[in-house]
């Protein structure tokens, strides 16, 4: 594997434990706030994205490449409202969809065809999850105001289960 490739591998790996912490800190926010379907939501984002590194973490370990581990760093987001909370959530996974971008365009340059293989699966994924975070932002724009509403997009939250990235190494 190229090295460059194997570094921004390797990072992922780290971006991904980064990301639910993240996650988590917005669950902790939620349940703060006594909206705990938002919570669960968030805490299952947690879980994906956990899930997300340890997928790099076996891609690298398949092709017999080495994995740093390094220090996560706490997040650093002011979380001071719902949508705040929510546009956060936005544009931290455009910033994960760069670095996929970035991982593939390097793969692509070296020819690395096994690389870009496993990275369709993410491309496709973090369309998904841009989609569901502005989702998220226009249901809080369109009944985040008013307590009923705001009321039964918890519960809708609240209904959401957990289930494991169906993506073969």
């Amino acid at each position: 594997m190229n090295a460059k490739v194997h570094e921004l591998l390797n990072q992922q790996v780290n971006k991904e434990f980064y990301s639910a912490y993240l996650y988590l800190d917005f669950s902790n926010y939620f349940k703060d706030n006594d909206l705990d379907g938002f919570a669960n939501w968030y805490l299952i984002q947690a879980q994906e994205e956990r899930d997300h590194a340890m997928l790099f973490y076996t891609y690298l370990q398949n092709e017999d490449a080495s994995v740093t581990l390094d220090a996560i760093a706490r997040p650093d987001v002011a979380l001071d409202s719902h949508m705040t909370v929510l546009e956060a959530g936005l544009a931290h996974e455009k910033y994960v969809t760069s670095l996929i971008n970035d991982i593939y365009a390097a793969a692509y340059e070296d020819r690395d065809f096994r690389t870009m293989q496993f990275l369709d699966w993410f491309v496709k994924e973090q369309g998904e999850e841009e989609t569901r975070a502005r989702d998220m932002i226009a249901k809080m724009k369109l009944f985040g105001s008013d307590p009923r509403s705001l009321y039964l997009l918890n519960q809708e939250l609240a209904a959401r289960v957990y289930a494991a990235p169906t993506l073969v190494l």
